[in-house]
């Protein structure tokens, strides 16, 4: 299945909005619309960070295992998701790039490494509840930044 892209411009540095993101408790706060749940292990940042979650888009819900696999301050985060008993398998990145008129430009991309056949024969319906779900992130994201980074949102 063809990844998911969203992105937001945020006024936030790349160092910032990096720092804000590498906590692992911090992504409830703008992603709790459709994960849920939150049960968080390993250390409370950067790779090895964890948290189970349940999912629910599209009517659907299901238990999510997410780990950080890959961190490279202060412009990206790479996150393994794990579902539907294994059959689902994706990756989530964050990627952080300066503006040059300041602020940064916030990307998520979510990929599917390995997906269930209900959600390969859906891929259209399955993408656009993705994106959907994903600009709200992005939407929500740039609001927790702008309440909760210092020096911003003023």
């Amino acid at each position: 299945m063809k990844p998911v892209t969203v992105s937001t411009a945020v006024p936030q540095t790349p160092e910032q909005v990096y720092d804000f993101l590498d906590v692992m408790a911090h992504h409830e706060r703008f992603t709790n619309h459709f994960l849920t749940d939150w049960h968080r292990t390993g250390p409370a940042r950067g790779v090895g960070s964890r948290a189970a979650v349940t999912a629910t888009l599209g009517g659907r819900r299901t238990d999510v295992d997410i780990e950080v696999v890959e961190a490279e301050p202060p412009r990206r985060i790479v996150e393994r998701n794990i579902s539907a008993g294994g059959r689902r398998v994706a990756q989530g990145t964050y990627a952080v790039e300066p503006l040059p008129a300041g602020g940064a430009d916030v990307s998520f991309t979510y990929s599917w490494v390995r997906a269930p056949l209900a959600d390969r024969l859906l891929a259209p319906v399955v993408r656009l509840t993705m994106r959907r779900a994903n600009r709200t992130v992005m939407r929500r994201l740039a609001a927790e930044l702008a309440r909760h980074v210092p020096g911003t949102g003023d």
